[in-house]
Order: C-alpha cells, then structure tokens, then sequence
C-alpha cells in the first residue's frame, strides 16, 4: 500500500536571483493514505476516495460541495449520490447521501442501480441537484432533479428533466448547468450517441423552458468508429474573454480518458479550438486531432502516475479558477481519486490546467533566474492512448534548450510565461509552446517546486515540473 502521510507545514521562499521576487511555494497540504482497503466499508474515512464524475459548488459561507457518480471499490455502491466538503480544496470530509435509493421514475424508466454524474445549481433560495440514471451501453436514460434548501439537505425529489429512449439521437446522462451573459439557466448533456446536447431551462422550476424539448447538438463524435467516445459536458462562461468553453472528456474512462476544450462567442455554439476545428464535426478524420487536449493520463520521472483523468466540473471563485475531476492511479486503475487543480488562462484566453494537484498555491511573478535549470515535461500528444511520460528538459541560463549552442530557444516575459521555441535543422520554426509559470506542491516527490503548463500552438497540452537547478 502506497502510504500518503500529513507532515508539518513547509513554506519555501527562494530565488536564483537575490534581486527577483521571491517564490512564495504552498505549505505541504494534508495527504491521505492511498489503496486503504480499511476503510472500504467506513465511508466518513473516504475524504477523496471512490470519487467519479465530481461537480462542485461553492455556499455562500465558503464552504465548497462536491457531488459525485455512486461508486466504491471492492463492492457493489450504495445508490444516491455522494456528497463531500471542504474549506479550502484540499482537505475533504464525507457528508452523506443527498437521496435514499433511486427515485422511482427515474428507476421504473431505466432499470438502473446507480445513480451518475449529477451536477449541482442554486436558483434562488434553493440548490437544485441534477442526476442521471441509465445502465452501460444503453441510451434509455433519465435525468431528474431534487430541490433543497440546504447542500446537506434533506433533497425532495422534483421528477423528469428530460429522458431518452433507444432510436434517439441523445443520451439523457450527465447534466451540466450553465448561466450564460445575460443571465439564462441552460443545461448542457450527453453521452456517445448523438453527442451533446443544450437546452434552455425555466429558472422557476430548473426544467425545459419548452416542455418536451430536448436542445440542440454542440458538440459529437462518429459513434461507429473506436474514435466515438464523448462525455461529460461542461461550459463555463468567462468574463474577461467574453467567450464560453465547453470542456469535454474523450475516450475510456478506464484507460485513455482526457479533456479536451473548445470555445465560442455563443452558448449555442459552434465551439472550435486552436485550430478552428469545430467540436461538432464528425467527419473530420482524424478524429483525435480535435479539441485542445489539456489534460490525459501521464507520468513523471519519479512516483506513480495516473489514468484516465477526466469528467470535469470547473468552479470560477472570484476570478480563480480550478478543475475538478476523478483519476485513476496506475498502481489500481479500479480506485478513483478527487483531484483539484489551479486552471490558468493563457493570454489569448484558453484554459490550461496545473500538473500538480492543489494545495494553496497562487500564481505570483517569477524571476528568470529561476526558470533555468533540468525540468520533467509532458506533452499530451493528441494520438496518444493511456499515459504520457515525461522526458527530460534543459533550459539554459543562456536562453537555448538541451545545449549552449543548439538550435532550440526559450524566452521568458519577466513575469510568469515562458516560450519555448523549437527549430527544424534548416532554422525554421516547427512549433511554439505558451508555458506558464506556477509554484507548487510537488505531489510525487513530497516537496514544493516549481511547475508550467500551456499549450503548444496546435492545441497539444504541455506540463513541466522542474528538478533542480543544474547548468551544465
């Protein structure tokens, strides 16, 4: 068993330049034991384990919900969706189930003996929790919604949102609610099939603002091919770009899961990426090259890595934004963890996600001096199925990668973004990478560091944690 252990607070204050900022790393944040099987059956000992398809909500007295798929290793799970909380992201606490069993409807309608990927919204005075009933491989599929007053309930059950049958087109699991720029409730959904799907909501009553719709396509893959895995919807609307986002998770959830994102100036679509590829094209070959792939499975050089990250919800809390998602580690892919991690923006207003799973940090200026020096890098090549492994990274104090007289560049702004700027032999550009800079905890070798993640210019996703800081 992998033993994650809570050690006293480590605050790092350092930089290569005695002139430059000083780096302000995140204290050692709580680590809870990993594969326990001693508390399978003791469910307040969870904390972050047998999370699956994790959304969050922040109350107003700060307190952070997350609620999740039903789930638990070794045993079949209770039914009625997980509920967790935290005051700060880091450390979790078991609070119970928000419904008892499967509401009847949704059970009648689908035979189902779990409850999926809900999502939560409060309209008013009250929280409405949204939740998907279904069974694997199967399109006869029901999301309903309870109300409450309170994240800890009780919830009473409200009935139908929308269904879907065998012969539709969608798939009636994994609901997301979104509030576009004007203020309108919108629920977006969806599973393989026909895609995803948006519907306008009535806020007085969190159901189809037309009764019996079922919205309009955004986003699909080609269901007939190996490249026809799309689920788990979400949009979220940011201010600064004025654009929305639809994140997405590509592929198997038990092997090469990963998010992909793409944009757009309205909540209906067309969302594209880096490329103006539109999410919604399903006959563009390769399938695979659509969306920017923000984040896969991976490794690093040292410590166990993960699997199938995935199944997102993002939470904007005043203007700081995280990721929310489950992953499998390697060890066991049949366990599921909580991840949270700080998602930044990169200037021309695409999000990418930290390497490193969240414990305080924030984002500050950098000295360049610190950038120098042997880094971990991975770049979810968009082709790749399962992990990523890191390769090695020299950056040199003299501005070039790997050797003082290679062809191959790096730039810093003197605040927190690096480029890296890799050449063909003839001198030419091949591709850049926009990397941005982020102190943190480094969860593998149990020590802050530094870390960046961007994206290269085709959209690929790239994280880097640095090693040390030798120049050769």
């Amino acid at each position: 068993m992998a033993m994650l252990l809570m050690g006293a607070p480590l605050i790092g204050c350092s930089s290569s330049s005695p002139d430059g900022p000083k780096i302000v790393y995140p204290e050692k944040p709580v680590q809870y034991p990993m594969y326990d099987r001693t508390t399978l059956d003791r469910e307040a000992d969870w904390h972050t384990n047998n999370a699956h398809d994790p959304s969050i909500i922040k109350t107003e007295d700060g307190t952070y919900y997350v609620v999740g798929t039903d789930v638990r290793v070794g045993a079949p799970p209770k039914p009625g969706i997980m509920v967790r909380k935290s005051k700060d992201l880091i450390e979790w606490d078991w609070v119970g189930y928000a419904l008892d069993g499967i509401p009847r409807e949704a059970g009648e309608w689908t035979g189902a003996t779990n409850l999926w990927a809900p999502d939560v919204h409060k309209f008013g005075d009250k929280y409405y929790l949204y939740y998907a009933a279904s069974t694997f491989g199967s399109n006869r599929s029901y999301i309903g919604v309870a109300t409450s007053s309170s994240m800890e309930g009780p919830w009473e059950d409200q009935g139908e949102v929308v269904k879907s049958d065998t012969g539709d087109e969608m798939n009636a699991i994994d609901p997301n609610i979104v509030i576009d720029a004007d203020g309108k409730p919108w629920m977006s959904y969806g599973s393989f099939f026909g895609g995803i799907y948006l519907m306008e909501l009535d806020p007085a009553t969190g159901k189809p603002l037309k009764p019996g719709d079922k919205g309009v396509r955004i986003a699909r893959r080609d269901p007939a091919t190996e490249e026809g895995a799309l689920e788990g919807p979400y949009i979220v609307y940011n201010e600064k770009f004025k654009k929305y986002y639809l994140f997405v998770s590509y592929d198997s959830l038990f092997a090469d899961y990963n998010v992909r994102v793409g944009r757009s100036d309205r909540i209906a679509g067309p969302y594209v990426d880096m490329n103006g590829r539109s999410l919604d094209d399903a006959d563009y070959l390769p399938q695979y090259e659509i969306g920017n792939k923000i984040m896969g499975g991976y490794r690093f050089s040292e410590g166990e890595g993960w699997i199938g990250p995935g199944h997102n919800s993002v939470l904007n809390d005043g203007g700081d934004y995280y990721i929310v998602h489950h992953a499998r580690p390697e060890g066991d892919k049949n366990w599921m963890y909580l991840h949270v991690r700080r998602m930044l923006w990169t200037k021309e207003g695409w999000p990418v996600v930290s390497p490193e799973r969240y414990a305080g940090e924030k984002e500050q200026k950098i000295a360049k001096a610190d950038v120098a020096g042997d880094w971990d890098r991975i770049v979810f090549d968009k082709e790749t199925d399962g992990q990523s492994e890191a390769v090695p990274l020299k950056l040199l104090a003299n501005g070039r990668i790997g050797a003082k007289d290679g062809r191959d560049e790096w730039a810093f702004d003197g605040d927190h973004t690096v480029t890296l700027t890799w050449r063909e032999e003839d001198g030419s550009v091949a591709s850049t990478e926009e990397l941005l800079l982020l102190p943190a905890w480094d969860w593998e070798r149990d020590k802050p560091t530094l870390v960046f993640t961007g994206l290269r210019n085709d959209g690929t996703g790239v994280w880097g944690k640095k090693l040390d800081d030798r120049d050769d």
